[in-house]
């Protein structure tokens, strides 16, 4: 994945001059320099170039995990920053495709594209934690009820993503036990039109266009029938498939001017399924149920931006809708009853800090938010239930002090108070967190670090008051509370980016659904969880136009609750990510692949049980015409493999081998 980092703009006319004026601007013994078609490193720096010969700028690196301007190699987390380049090189047509490639980022999926299946909203477990990634778009919280539709964010609009694990709730509030994704959006688009068509009937057609300050964007996905998405082993076997996928984004910016921004995000999916009866049931071949799945969300944020403060505004609002028809139950008995569910997820609120610096050595950071959740599940038939209808005010008060003892030596303590109001039959809480970083520095580009934070979640409507007509109330929900202990190294050394952790992860009273298939129903309760692991990842930057990367990840994730009063196993162990990278004359070409091994499936009533390795491969050439034209083929799941994506008790399939093939031009 990119290095990434900071300051200055240049013109450059050939490989010796990019040379000559980063050695005599920034020193000779700092020079690392890689003639990679227009990408030159030095000191954990890159200078990425769109086109050879043209203007190579050198970004400002803001690294999420200090809410300050920082070197990756200065900064005391696990860290992973993806450019817009690194997404468009996995070949993902979406972020929630594209995070499945990271380093300790497990996933799963629910459909073909990353698709969710209403409330059963995909997910990306950080380092085992299943419901502890908090998910941001220029700093303001996607989450709404634990869930996130990141599908809703297409590659083309975004900028980087910075990716944060470890818990970061001390900065950043509730649901983030086990570390932050912030998606930093493009606040200009080149003006552009893309058409691509693929098998299964895939299909993409995105438009981009500036004016000004105003940018417009418009994405369209579809694809058609995909059979066996799904099994389950009930009564007997059952299969589903599903029949089509459309999904739009619309996306708008303005920059009002250099301190200002406002974003406006509309997505829409619409995703039909069909389960049918396999052996074991009387009526084999029959249709169980048909479902459609529309999701609708509109998200509108303003931020701000100068030298000392920083702030936005949020608003997040979307709006869950399932019917259908089911013809039998699950016990294979007649049932003739339609299916119509109806649910609405809003969230507004503000955030804003101010920092201080103290000479060279002290800044502080002192901030406030509030955020005001509603939620209202319209159940079944549109019958409202007074007790589905709930709303509450979260307030905080946050602070980060960071002192540097000399040049080497850093220490970084956080602080943050937060307590909820309003809550339905006053039902409130309060956490109080604390967070310490020491970082120390071997050389300029060469670091150790060790940080211990304090985490919570605080309960959602849907987990207290129950979701659905299977879902039990369980108001008296304690806050996940935890504590994530590490230690990490990063170093910057000729043309490699290495880092390395060990860390440890515990957590009381983490919720989770307890599924009762005597009585079908499900109910959220408490349990504990705890994961100890190491991490390993490097960037390489090779000879010839091929650069490479690689990670390995192995820990032993593990839950035990009420139901289950000993240690079981969850996700897997091993987890190994690689990459290559091919840039020359005309051509980018990536291969990618992500492997996750001793895995195991974890129901949340019996013991866990073997589950074979998934193998996550694509890919994505591009083949650049002229300065306006390009043709792009990505190819997923190169090997064909079936493998299973879920890590509970149900099977969900990787689609089989496909292809999409697009042709964009810029105007």
């Amino acid at each position: 994945m990119g290095i990434e980092g900071a300051f200055i703009s240049i013109n450059i006319k050939s490989s010796e001059r990019k040379s000559s004026m980063l050695e005599k601007s920034m020193g000779k013994s700092a020079l690392m320099v890689a003639l990679v078609t227009g990408n030159v490193i030095w000191g954990g720096y890159t200078v990425h170039a769109e086109e050879p010969n043209q203007i190579f700028t050198l970004d400002p690196m803001v690294v999420t995990a200090t809410r300050t301007e920082k070197r990756d190699v200065d900064v005391p987390a696990s860290t992973t920053i993806l450019t817009s380049e690194d997404l468009k090189a996995t070949g993902a047509q979406n972020l929630q495709v594209a995070l499945g490639r990271v380093p300790g980022l497990i996933y799963k999926t629910f459909a073909p594209g990353g698709g969710a299946m209403g409330t059963m909203a995909n997910e990306i477990a950080i380092r085992g934690v299943s419901n502890g990634t908090l998910i941001m778009l220029n700093g303001s919280p996607m989450n709404l009820r634990g869930k996130y539709f990141l599908d809703a964010i297409p590659i083309d609009s975004i900028e980087k993503v910075e990716i944060v694990k470890g818990g970061g709730s001390v900065l950043y509030g509730s649901e983030a036990m086990g570390g932050v994704i912030n998606i930093i959006t493009k606040q200009g688009f080149k003006n552009s039109v893309t058409a691509g068509v693929g098998n299964y009937g895939q299909q993409k057609y995105n438009a981009t266009v500036s004016a000004d300050k105003l940018s417009v964007g418009y994405n369209l996905e579809k694809w058609g029938k995909v059979d066996t998405i799904s099994r389950s082993h009930d009564k007997g076997d059952k299969h589903t498939d599903m029949t089509s996928s459309h999904k739009n984004n619309l996306f708008l910016n303005y920059k009002i001017n250099d301190n200002w921004n406002f974003l406006y995000n509309y997505f829409e999916t619409n995703v039909k399924y069909d389960t049918w009866f396999d052996d074991g049931y009387k009526s084999v071949g029959a249709l169980q149920q048909n479902r459609e799945y529309v999701t609708k969300q509109n998200l509108m944020q303003v931020t701000y931006q100068d030298d000392s403060v920083k702030g936005n505004l949020y608003y997040n609002q979307n709006k869950l809708m399932a019917d259908g028809y089911t013809n039998y139950t699950t016990s294979d008995a007649y049932s003739g009853k339609m299916y119509d569910t109806d649910e609405k997820n809003r969230t507004y609120g503000a955030d804003i800090q101010k920092k201080w610096e103290f000479g060279n050595k002290t800044n502080l950071i002192l901030g406030s938010s509030y955020q005001n959740e509603f939620y209202d599940d319209y159940g079944k038939d549109g019958h409202k239930s007074p007790n589905q209808v709930t709303s509450r005010n979260i307030y905080a008060v946050y602070g980060q002090y960071d002192y540097k003892f000399d040049e080497k030596n850093e220490f970084i303590f956080g602080a943050r108070e937060t307590w909820t109001t309003g809550g339905y039959k006053d039902q409130n809480y309060d956490n109080f967190s604390m967070s310490g970083q020491y970082l120390h520095k071997l050389t300029e580009n060469d670091s150790l670090y060790a940080s211990v934070g304090q985490s919570f979640i605080m309960p959602t409507f849907s987990q207290m008051y129950g979701a659905s007509d299977s879902a039990v109330s369980n108001p008296d929900l304690k806050p996940q509370k935890g504590t994530n202990y590490e230690l990490g190294w990063k170093r910057v050394s000729n043309n490699h980016s290495w880092k390395a952790a060990i860390y440890h992860i515990d957590i009381t009273d983490n919720i989770t659904a307890t599924w009762d298939g005597t009585k079908t129903e499900y109910k959220y309760t408490n349990e504990d969880f705890k994961n100890t692991g190491v991490e390993i990842t490097c960037d390489i930057i090779g000879k010839d136009g091929f650069t490479y990367n690689w990670g390995i990840n192995y820990g032993d994730p593990k839950v035990k609750g009420s139901k289950k009063p000993y240690w079981d196993r969850k996700y897997g162990r091993w987890q190994m990510n690689g990459g290559i990278n091919y840039t020359k004359d005309k051509w980018i070409t990536s291969l990618q692949g992500t492997y996750l091994a001793q895995r195991v499936g974890t129901p949340s009533s019996d013991h866990s049980v073997s589950e074979k390795p998934y193998f996550l491969t694509s890919l994505t050439t591009t083949y650049n015409a002229d300065k306006q034209s390009s043709i792009s083929l990505t190819l997923d799941n190169l090997l064909n493999r079936e493998d299973n994506l879920s890590h509970s008790g149900s099977e969900y399939y990787s689609t089989p081998f496909n292809f999409l093939l697009s042709y964009n031009y810029k105007f």
